[in-house]
This record gives structure tokens, C-alpha cells and sequence, in this order.
């Protein structure tokens, strides 16, 4: 029986990370909403030299246009699998980021 290598080597991964009891799931969760407000509180301070100093000096539009777009396949991903946390965080990941890149485009 031939069997398809990207099936065998998924079905032979599948065990490795054994984090099914609900003690583990539980912190794992608290740990993504607390990197999610983390990550997004570091962006805060690029936001205010952007829209409140009026200084965009250094920062990349690209870039942020970048970020944007991979936020929104996120988005689109956390949607398509229902994973709350991916569809919370990649909203307020893509209105960060077109904030900042409406920003740069302004003040640059």
C-alpha cells in the first residue's frame, strides 16, 4: 500500500505535543491573550510617534502594509477554524497596522 509522505508524516506528528489535559489547554490560552495584549501594547508606542508626534521618520509603510496583509490571511485562518484567539488578536493586528500605515503615509 502506497501512502501519501505528507499524510505519513502528519499522522506520525500528530502525538508529539501532548497538552490535552485541560490545566495545560488552560494556561496555553491565558498565554496566547497575554502575548496578543503584549505584542499589541509594544505597537502603541509606534503609533504614538506616528499620529501624535507626527514623526514617521524610520518607519516603513511597506512594512506595515506587509503586516497588514499577513494579518489578514490570519484572520481569515482563525475565521475558517474557528480559533477565537487568532480572530480577536489579527483584528486588532490589522487596525493597528492600516493606523500605522495611514499614518506613515500622512506624517512621512
Amino acid at each position: 500500500m502506497v501512502h501519501n509522505i505528507g499524510q505519513h508524516h502528519y499522522h506520525k506528528r500528530k502525538g508529539h505535543l501532548k497538552l490535552t489535559s485541560p490545566r495545560a489547554r488552560k494556561i496555553i490560552d491565558y498565554g496566547v491573550y497575554a502575548v496578543t495584549v503584549f505584542g499589541l501594547v509594544m505597537t502603541i508606542p509606534q503609533l504614538w510617534n506616528v499620529w501624535f508626534l507626527k514623526n514617521a521618520t524610520g518607519v516603513s509603510a511597506a512594512s506595515w502594509i506587509g503586516y497588514t496583509i499577513i494579518a489578514v490571511f490570519w484572520l481569515i485562518y482563525g475565521i475558517a477554524h474557528k480559533v477565537k484567539p487568532i480572530i480577536i488578536s489579527n483584528m486588532f493586528w490589522i487596525l493597528l497596522d492600516i493606523l500605522i500605515v495611514v499614518g506613515t503615509i500622512i506624517h512621512g
